[in-house]
């Protein structure tokens, strides 16, 4: 009987041994089923790159020359409503033309970005024969990038600057600012890229009566009319926030004649206001053949490197690049 006690002590005693011992630890070779845990997105490491373009401000530009403006003539005209742009563009009003202050020459400097020893176009009357400026024009690369092109001219003439392969419209009226502008507005184009309108009145009467006379003055009161009207429909037809609208001349003029390199003769306004623009009296030295390139900056158009114009950056608030050289006289 001592000895059945004395195995059942043994017995215990390894149990109580056995649940002492230490717990097994897993080796590099023990696989474990790990417990879930929440899924993190990890923050990618980014490649250095080039800081990227900026979208283009503007989905169409429309650019008004109105042939033979003086700046100084805003008051006296007076042009109320134009007076009242100025409060929303990026403008100048001694911004200059080129030489000779002449209205085809000047136009294609103004369209093709190009001083005149540059684009070629050395008359200034329409002479067919002479065919177009040979050279790489707005039209030419806005055409060429799938944008509609439109021109409404005053004066014949103005067919001149580029070829017609670059323009998908292409009409002349030989009449007043305001029934050029009624035409554009009952001819709406449901949508275009790049659209040229020229006014060609208050060049007429400089010529007729003289730079500043009662006669031109009140021809440029209707122009402001006509601009009304334009920038009235644009709204309407909601297009004005995306349109960069840029308001210019080719020349002045001083007694009853322009082309020389007077100050009357040559110095031009140069107006901007809709997408992209930031207001402001602008600083930056403005030259003609720096309308081009604002425009092709503005669309997102590639600028030609024998453009001598640059893009009005200040415009825009952005840095200034590089001014304009302009253009020797």
């Amino acid at each position: 009987m001592s000895h059945i006690k004395l195995i059942v002590m043994l017995c215990f005693s390894v149990l109580a041994c056995q649940s002492q011992v230490a717990p097994i630890i897993p080796t590099e070779t023990t696989t474990l089923t790990p417990e879930p845990t929440p899924t993190l997105t990890a923050t990618p490491t980014l490649e250095p790159t080039l800081t990227p373009t900026p979208a283009p401000p503007a989905r169409r530009v429309l650019i008004l020359s109105i042939d033979g403006f003086r700046p100084d003539a805003i008051p006296l005209a007076p042009m109320p409503y134009l007076t009242s742009l100025l409060g929303r563009s990026a403008y100048s009003l001694t911004a200059q033309t080129v030489y000779p202050s002449v209205t085809l020459i000047a136009h294609t400097s103004m369209l093709s970005g190009q001083c005149p020893n540059k684009h070629g176009v050395t008359w200034n009357d329409y002479i067919p024969e002479n065919g177009y400026a040979q050279v790489t024009d707005l039209f030419d690369i806005a055409h060429a990038a799938g944008m509609q092109t439109m021109m409404y001219a005053g004066k014949e003439k103005l067919r001149q600057i580029t070829e017609p392969e670059s323009t998908d419209f292409f009409q002349y009226i030989n009449d007043r600012d305001l029934v050029i502008t009624d035409t554009l507005i009952q001819n709406f184009p449901a949508d275009f890229g790049l659209m040229f309108v020229h006014f060609p009145t208050a060049d007429w009467m400089g010529h007729e009566y003289g730079w500043l006379s009662g006669e031109q003055l009140s021809v440029l009161f209707r122009a402001d009319q006509a601009i009304e009207k334009l920038v009235t429909e644009l709204e309407a037809r909601g297009l004005m926030s995306e349109t960069l609208f840029i308001i210019t001349a080719d020349h002045g003029g001083h007694a009853t004649t322009h082309g020389s390199s007077l100050y009357e003769d040559m110095t031009i306004p140069w107006i901007a206001f809709g997408a992209g623009i930031e207001p402001a009296a602008l600083n930056s030295s403005i030259t003609t053949i720096d309308t081009a390139a604002t425009a092709a900056f503005a669309l997102g158009l590639d600028i030609p490197a024998e453009w001598d114009g640059v893009p009005i950056y200040e415009a825009f608030g952005l840095p200034v690049e590089r001014e304009s050289a302009g253009c020797s006289k």
